[in-house]
């Protein structure tokens, strides 16, 4: 098991990538601008093949420590668990020991086969394969 990738909401896109990329050596591809949506991200690596996703678009507000809504900061990260089998057992598994279910396991329009929970403090868990 190993983290896929970590997305945070900014409310300064560009001055996030320069600290990753200056003080953790991130590398970061091409800016993603979606202009319909006002959407725009970037996709940071680092040297272990963990990513960071930043992501930012003018509607989303400021956290208000509502777990259940998305908000600037840290808002899910990813942990590939090897396969659908496994995806479905660990969700099971962490329901069964009263962590909350986000989403159950399915597979989503852009071809990933996931589902998402909630850790104790309640930040997002996304188990993909």
């Amino acid at each position: 098991m190993h983290i896929k990738h970590i997305a945070i909401w900014t409310r300064d896109i560009e001055k996030e990538k320069l600290f990753y990329e200056k003080y953790f050596n991130a590398v970061s591809n091409s800016r993603y601008v979606n202009d319909k949506k006002g959407f725009s991200s970037y996709f940071l690596n680092f040297d272990d093949g963990c990513g960071l996703e930043l992501m930012h678009n003018d509607s989303i507000p400021e956290n208000n420590n509502d777990a259940d809504e998305q908000y600037i900061g840290i808002i899910h990260f990813a942990l590939s668990v090897g396969s659908k089998e496994n995806v479905d057992e660990k969700t099971k598994e962490l329901a069964a020991a009263g962590y909350k279910t986000v989403s159950e396991p399915r597979w989503t329009g852009d071809g990933y086969y996931e589902s998402c929970v909630y850790d104790p403090e309640n930040n997002r868990i996304e188990i993909t394969i």
